[in-house]
This record gives C-alpha cells, structure tokens and sequence, in this order.
C-alpha cells in the first residue's frame, strides 16, 4: 500500500508542478480575457487520460498509478470527470451521465460561492 500511496503521489506532485509552469506560461504569452491556463490543462489532460486508458495492457498497474492517478489527478481533476462521463455515456447510463456534470457544475459553483461567502466574515 506504500508503494502505491507513493507512485499517486509522485505523479500528482509532477502534474501539479506542470500544471503550475502551464499557468505561468500562459499568463506570460497570453491576456487573461478567457482563462486559457484552465481550459489548456483541462483539455490536455483529458487527452492524456484518453490516451492512457485507451490502450489496455499497456500499462502496469504501478504505471496507472503514476501516470494516470498520479500525474492526471495532479494536472487536472477534470480528466477524471470527464472519463467517468465518457464510460457513463457509453454504457447508455445518459441520464445519470447528465445528472452527474449538472450536478457537479452547479454544486462546485455554489461551493466556490458559499466559500466566498464564508471568507468575506473573516
């Protein structure tokens, strides 16, 4: 259990890395009229996510761990929601896989507001 406890954090300590020196690119080539740091490494790592677990067998279990896990979850968590749709979509589950990303959108919205809200009486 260490070693995998190990390999997660690894990988999501390098995608967190790369996801920062992403930001920090972005905001020096681009404006921040849309939120293009964002959107990049949600898009990325949805590839990657895709990429990894389209090809079955390729990867060990430890390297799952790493990569996928690890450096996904560290790069962006909205791989991980983006694939869990994907499976929900393709196993006909539509209405669940709507019910999932409205509810997600609408209940992270409200959350960063409600912690707004929170901060403000500090």
């Amino acid at each position: 259990m260490i070693k995998q406890i190990l390999l997660v954090g690894v990988g999501g300590g390098l995608g967190s890395i790369l996801r920062y020196l992403t930001s920090v690119a972005t905001v020096r080539y681009f404006d921040d009229a849309f939120p293009l740091a964002t959107f990049s490494v949600n898009v990325i790592g949805c590839f990657v996510m895709g990429l990894l677990t389209g090809m079955p067998g390729a990867l060990t279990q430890e390297a799952r761990l790493l990569f996928v896990a690890g450096f996904c979850g560290g790069f962006t968590t909205f791989s991980a929601f983006a694939f869990e749709n994907v499976r929900l979509l393709q196993g006909h589950n539509y209405l669940t896989a709507f019910f999932y990303i409205g509810l997600s959108v609408l209940a992270g919205l409200v959350g960063v507001w409600l912690g707004l809200q929170v901060a403000r009486q500090f």
